[in-house]
């Protein structure tokens, strides 16, 4: 089921991005003291717990727990995680879906050299848009995915 996030999803949320990140971006970024001192799931918990408008726009997919959540502003996907433990199993394909269905998303924007999530994201009907950009804060790109028609699984 997907739901919206609430401040009890907080810690699940918080470490299904937190371990996510570190999983797919450790080999781009190159940068221990980032991945394992400054991304921890304890302060982005508190995080959502002592503010819980953070959580406005996430959705989490609930099967007896949280497995994967999406995070949507307007018609962009900012986020999408899925825990690594329950990969390849249809979570990201349903929380894709649900934002596209439901909230008419139809953008966003992943790194470059994220050729796993690039992939995931062409095969749910996503191209290359011609939008190009640093990510802040780093040396690496983001590229801006748009997604037009209806795409076939």
């Amino acid at each position: 089921m997907i739901r919206k996030a609430t401040t009890e999803d907080s810690s699940r949320i918080a470490e299904i991005s937190v371990f996510t990140k570190r999983i797919n971006y450790r080999k781009i970024f190159q940068n221990d003291r980032i991945s394992f001192g400054e991304i921890q799931v304890y302060p982005l918990a508190k995080e959502y717990i002592e503010n819980p408008e953070r959580l406005d726009g996430i959705w989490v997919y609930d099967d007896t727990f949280v497995k994967g959540f999406v995070h949507i502003d307007g018609t962009q996907i900012v986020e999408l995680y899925v825990d690594s433990f329950f990969a390849n199993q249809g979570i990201g394909s349903a929380l894709l879906d649900f934002s596209i269905e439901k909230n008419h998303c139809d953008h966003l924007w992943v790194l470059e050299k994220n050729t796993d999530a690039r992939r995931f994201y062409a095969r749910h009907g996503f191209s290359e848009a011609e939008k190009r950009q640093l990510e802040e804060g780093t040396m690496e790109f983001i590229v801006e995915l748009r997604r037009s028609g209806r795409w076939m699984l």
